[in-house]
């Protein structure tokens, strides 16, 4: 692999802190150019395709050079069809020609490539990404900017990994920082996007925590960098006083973390449901986003609230301006345009439209609660996404960040709180539980750190003295599991080795199909075929007789029975 051996080496000579300080500043540097280009990309798109074809021109933030009014050309909005289906349709090509894993949100592919990729992204996914993305969103689908960024940013810190020659380890962690700058950059949130990065990764509470002082570094520069362009004030303009009428007005936090954990459980849902839908139909890939963007721009001619990002409506839903009809329409309507907008094929991130949808709802609140409405509606923005993706800790962060409304911290947390428990007890109940299909339970499920996982039973045998130190290896553990001898991992996971029974349902299939488990406590750690021992992946089709090292619980243990026999 070619790699760029004068800055490598020079980087190389450096303490490990020493360069990721190095790698955090080049990156935070990266991550503002690159958002900078993709806002440049996303004004000219606008322009082509929504005002100059459609003669439609949606409420923009004061803060970004935009009017808090709606502009509706001579021909109404019938051509919004029209510029959405071209736009969807151009896309199409784009992505499915050059690079397919650019279709879709973007985060989710970051997610995938820290745990099963080694952090690896192919160099032209950045560019690409940047285009489909800004033409999605710029003519008129319902798409953020967050995933955009963070797949174009992440991909920098790959190709950078890459490039100056660094491990699968360091590659991870790289992208992680570079994806940090970016969203840290466009959303003018440093400490949310950080959190984000490292928390996204996992269903559970967990963070990636190694890489939270790079990954803050990064996204302060970038924040620093992209205020010189735009300047340093939040996105959203919010009341000084931002409380409710009376002390015993704050319980309308916890009815609105009641509703948000409701909404949280729907949008991943309706998100996935529809892209099975769109997978299913029998036409060509790239023609996909363009009937996507048809009937999302027909959903449109009912409601054009739910056209691009529309942060210009979410202004207005901070500032009471919106009537109850209009916020109950939207909060069903805004999902179902994302994913018109992003499930059939489009390119574009699921953070603008969750806290789109949030907004509204705590605009509709307000209202029927005669409560003023941007305390309700900034809390219901970061109440929803954190329930929809798992995210509750960056949510809180980067809201805040977005809006200044730092007093609303406290019963932001509470509706959060009360989000997240609504969301992750209702979702059980359904296939798709969260907007980030990608992400594992925890540290432990999650293939990147299964060496770790092996170091540290190692460590183990070393403690308890089974064998000789110098004379641990893959052979020698092989023999301990051969042996039964149980290999304890903390939070109550074990290694474990069996070989695939014949009647196994798993045999004959690729491991992709299941991601990489044979249950939902299992993980297939490692294959041994023959002399060889193999590195799962998505494509790996296991056969009889494989031996299998499995990553699992004490409690799993006896279900094992029916796929392997103990070796």
């Amino acid at each position: 692999m070619l790699t760029l051996k004068a800055p490598g080496s020079l980087i190389k000579r450096l303490g490990r802190q020493q360069r990721l300080i190095v790698d955090a500043l080049l990156l935070g540097v990266a991550g503002s150019l690159a958002a900078q280009l993709f806002t440049y990309l996303l004004r000219g798109t606008t322009w082509l395709f929504l005002v100059k074809l459609a003669g439609y021109r949606p409420p923009g933030l004061p803060d970004e050079g935009g009017v808090l009014r709606e502009v509706i050309g001579r021909h109404g909005l019938w051509l919004i069809p029209v510029a959405v289906a071209v736009g969807g349709l151009v896309v199409g090509f784009v992505t499915q020609r050059l690079a397919p894993e650019t279709e879709g949100h973007g985060t989710d592919t970051v997610v995938q490539a820290f745990h099963r990729a080694e952090g690896e992204l192919r160099a032209r996914v950045t560019p690409v990404k940047l285009l489909a993305s800004a033409i999605t969103i710029g003519s008129g689908g319902a798409a953020g900017r967050e995933g955009p960024i963070a797949l174009a940013s992440a991909g920098i810190g790959s190709w950078y990994a890459t490039l100056t020659g660094r491990t699968g380890a360091d590659r991870r962690l790289l992208l992680l920082v570079g994806a940090a700058a970016g969203i840290a950059a466009i959303f003018r949130s440093p400490v949310g996007a950080a959190l984000f990065a490292i928390e996204v990764l996992y269903v559970e509470m967990e963070f990636e925590s190694v890489a939270l002082l790079p990954a803050m570094l990064a996204s302060v520069v970038a924040y620093a960098l992209n205020g010189f362009f735009v300047g340093w004030r939040p996105l959203f303009r919010v009341p000084s006083r931002l409380a409710l009428s009376h002390t015993l007005d704050n319980g309308w936090y916890v009815v609105l973390g009641i509703g948000a954990g409701l909404v949280a459980t729907i949008i991943p849902v309706v998100f996935y449901g529809v892209r099975d839908i769109f997978r299913w139909l029998k036409i060509r890939p790239e023609l996909k986003p363009a009937l996507g963007g048809l009937l999302m721009g027909l959903l449109a001619l009912v409601s054009p609230q739910v056209i691009g990002g529309g942060y210009g409506w979410m202004q207005e839903a901070i500032d009471g301006r919106l009537a109850a009809g209009t916020l109950l329409m939207l909060v069903l309507a805004k999902p179902l345009a994302m994913s018109l907008t992003i499930s059939s094929g489009g390119s574009g991130g699921v953070f603008a439209p969750s806290l789109f949808a949030g907004a509204m709802l705590g605009g509709l609140l307000a209202s029927l609660a005669h409560q003023p409405a941007a305390p309700l509606v900034i809390v219901g923005t970061a109440a929803v996404f954190a329930g929809a993706a798992h995210v509750p800790v960056a949510s809180l962060m980067m809201v805040t960040e977005m809006t200044g409304g730092y007093t609303l911290l406290v019963p932001a947390a509470l509706a959060v709180m009360v989000s997240y428990l609504v969301q992750r007890r209702l979702a059980a109940r359904f296939r798709y539980q969260s907007l980030y299909e990608a992400q594992v339970a925890t540290r432990a499920d999650s293939p990147a750190h299964h060496s770790e996982h092996l170091r540290i039973a190692l460590r183990i045998l070393r403690e308890r003295r089974v064998l000789n130190p110098a004379e641990v290896g893959q052979l020698d553990l092989l023999s301990l599991l051969r042996a039964g001898i149980p290999v304890e991992l903390p939070g109550d996971r074990r290694l474990v080795i069996g070989v695939l029974r014949p009647d196994s349902p798993y045999r004959q299939k690729p491991l992709g199909a299941a991601n990489g488990k044979l249950d939902e406590h299992t993980h297939v750690f490692a294959i041994i075929r023959g002399e060889h021992m193999l590195v799962p992946r998505a494509d790996t089709v296991l056969e009889v007789g494989d031996r299998l090292i499995l990553l699992t619980s004490s409690a799993a243990l006896g279900g094992l029975e029916q796929h392997v026999d103990r070796w």
